[in-house]
């Protein structure tokens, strides 16, 4: 009964087993029940197959936008090719900023007509509902061999990783985590938009239960039911990346396809 445990119908019965399980990770905080809350249809490996959904999907944006495009033609296109994917439903905005706009943060207005250019940097932000269960994802892309944007791309994706490593290992809180991530973004040389802060996913709609954010958190966060959000700026030059994916306790294996 006590093995670890990836696989659940409902989180609450995760939960349920933090108190019943020595080995799994217990609450530190009774604020944890409520904002760890779920609907009736929270599935764990349906949200992996959401999860799979939005990062295809991420990726077969990103494979069409060139050189020369506006930021709205690009989410013109974004928002087509999710409807073509039946994924155009989403819980937040369709996001794609180029350039000094990827400066830009979700509170944020994007710069009007700004063009992607031969030598670029862009990412992709998307939160699609695939049936009852939310997604959600963003990543950068470069265009050309600009060796600080190429630099920006794989440094975001080495600090989410380092993060993510650092929950699983030191059950950090979620205000703990993104004090590390702020260390180690600047030991690459980067700086952290600590705005970008993390949040809550679930059935659809995850918000009527929680919408604060990670970063906000006392307690350590239960796997497969936060984003980790990593967001970082160059010291010096106006362009910046991004990378998010869901917090699962070990590399999600899907088998489900539709």
């Amino acid at each position: 009964m006590c093995d670890r445990f990836y696989t659940v119908e409902h989180a609450q019965r995760r939960l349920q087993l933090r108190y019943e399980c020595p080995n799994i990770r217990r609450m530190n905080d009774t604020s944890q029940v409520l904002a760890e809350k779920v609907g009736p249809h929270y599935d764990v490996q349906q949200m992996y197959v959401a999860r799979r959904h939005t990062f295809d999907a991420i990726d077969a944006i990103a494979r069409q936008i060139r050189a020369g495009m506006t930021e709205e033609d690009a989410v013109a296109l974004a928002k087509a090719m999710l409807k073509q994917l039946g994924l155009l439903r989403g819980w937040h905005a369709v996001y794609v900023r180029f350039g000094r706009n990827t400066l830009l943060d979700y509170y944020d207005t994007s710069e009007p007509q700004v063009v992607l250019n031969e030598n670029d940097i862009f990412f992709i932000d998307i939160g699609p509902v695939w049936e009852k269960w939310e997604g959600d994802g963003g990543d950068t892309f470069v265009l050309g061999n600009d060796p600080d944007m190429l630099r920006a791309k794989r440094d975001v994706r080495v600090l989410f990783d380092r993060v993510q490593d650092k929950w699983r290992a030191d059950s950090l809180s979620g205000a703990a985590l993104y004090q590390y991530a702020d260390a180690q973004a600047r030991e690459l040389g980067w700086r952290l938009n600590l705005k970008v802060a993390g949040h809550r996913l679930g059935d659809f709609p995850h918000k009527a239960h929680h919408s604060g954010n990670l970063a906000a958190a006392n307690f350590t966060p239960a796997p497969d039911l936060w984003v980790l959000e990593m967001q970082i700026k160059h010291p010096e030059r106006p362009f910046g990346a991004f990378y998010e994916d869901l917090l699962p306790e070990t590399d999600p294996v899907t088998t489900s396809t539709d």
